[in-house]
């Protein structure tokens, strides 16, 4: 049987920072092969592009980035808080009018705000939300909402540590 030899990183005379040196080591159940993402980009494909833009922009807060229009009509929409963007679509019905969005999907998103705070300004600017804030088991605080077509996005706080 081959053994598998590992050896240390070659520095070439380079200094590491202190970061990197402090950097935990990957865990031996991941190859070299497996993927690694640093960011998400969920696009929903909704009915009334004007009706979810507003619901993000006005209910839930987010503000608009780039749009995408042809002859003057929006068909895409860049919305984004802090540092996650949604990506709104305007359905072109080719596969029917009467399919049914957001069913079987959930986005969850993590904020530093006061999660409660949230929620609050969220029903006051009309908004209704499937769940109120609740604590949860591993030590988070969440609320859920679904927008217009459906769609759940659950809003929870950082984990306690």
């Amino acid at each position: 049987m081959a053994t598998k030899k590992t050896s240390r990183p070659k520095t070439s005379g380079k200094r590491v920072s202190a970061r990197a040196a402090a950097k935990p080591a990957r865990s031996k159940s991941v190859s070299s092969k497996a993927t690694s993402l640093r960011d998400a980009t969920p696009s929903f494909t909704v009915n009334d592009i004007e009706k979810s833009l507003a619901w993000y922009r006005d209910v839930l807060g987010f503000t608009t980035g780039e749009r995408w229009e042809d002859g003057g009509k929006l068909f895409g929409v860049e919305m984004a808080a802090g540092d996650v963007t949604f990506i709104l679509g305007q359905d072109d019905w080719k596969k029917g009018r009467n399919r049914v969005k957001g069913e079987g999907f959930r986005i969850y998103c993590t904020t530093g705000q006061d999660v409660d705070r949230l929620a609050e300004g969220i029903k006051a600017r009309g908004g209704t939300l499937l769940r109120e804030p609740g604590d949860s088991p591993w030590g988070t605080r969440a609320f859920a909402v679904e927008d217009p077509d459906g769609f759940k996005i659950t809003i929870a706080s950082e984990p306690k540590r």
